[in-house]
């Protein structure tokens, strides 16, 4: 389906209450990440993949000056595309799937992840979040988590990382596993339930597994 200008690729079965989680991707139909989770999630869910994202522009909550010479910049437009998310996107997948679900997630690998936890301060759409190697190096997120309050407040939020992802000479890209983790102890210390797993390799290892056990793990 379509909605928004976006292609959505919903996975699962329609007219289920089952949980369902929205996805938004850089590319792809998510696909893969199913097929994941059909042999590693233990609840029933439904699978909204939101693909054609302006990743730079729709994931950014704020500007951010490119990370290396010739890359794009980050302009933010993170709210507009949340309006638009939580105005008509996710009621048009609910409409597709005849049903209302247990209730509505969010999930997101890199800048995406970043999206997710962001969104759980600028709507109550969302009850639970999966940030997989989420851009927890964006600047000045950590201090906007530390003195802004969430829309609902989560039950279940996920982090988590490659163990060489902070190995790089980039300044700001280097502060992400530290910033991951503060970010999480915050969480932790507000009695969220909260994880923050470690995986082996840098950031482009395994994203579909990634994003699939932390989905995965918000379901139980």
């Amino acid at each position: 389906m379509i909605a928004e200008g976006k292609h959505i690729y919903i996975y699962g079965e329609k007219g289920k209450a089952a949980p369902l989680i929205v996805m938004n991707t850089f590319q792809g139909n998510g696909s893969d990440v199913y097929s994941a989770l059909c042999t590693i999630a233990e609840k029933e869910l439904n699978l909204a993949v939101i693909s054609d994202i302006n990743w730079n522009e729709e994931m950014s909550p704020w500007e951010c000056a490119p990370l290396y010479k010739n890359d794009s910049p980050y302009t933010g437009g993170a709210d507009k595309y949340l309006d638009k998310l939580t105005g008509s996107i996710i009621p048009a997948i609910k409409a597709e799937l005849g049903a209302e679900p247990e209730y509505t997630a969010i999930a997101g690998y890199s800048l995406g992840g970043l999206f997710a936890i962001y969104s759980l301060y600028r709507t109550d759409v969302f009850s639970r979040a999966v940030s997989a190697s989420g851009s927890m190096w964006y600047p000045s997120f950590l201090e906007y988590a530390e003195k802004n309050n969430f829309g609902k407040m989560p039950s279940r939020v996920y982090f988590s990382l490659g163990d060489r992802e902070a190995r790089t000479r980039n300044a700001l890209l280097s502060t992400v596993e530290d910033k991951t983790g503060k970010v999480y102890d915050q969480y932790k210390n507000k009695g969220i339930e909260t994880t923050f797993e470690m995986n082996p390799g840098n950031h482009f290892k395994d994203a579909d597994l990634r994003l699939a056990k932390g989905i995965a793990w918000i379901l139980k």
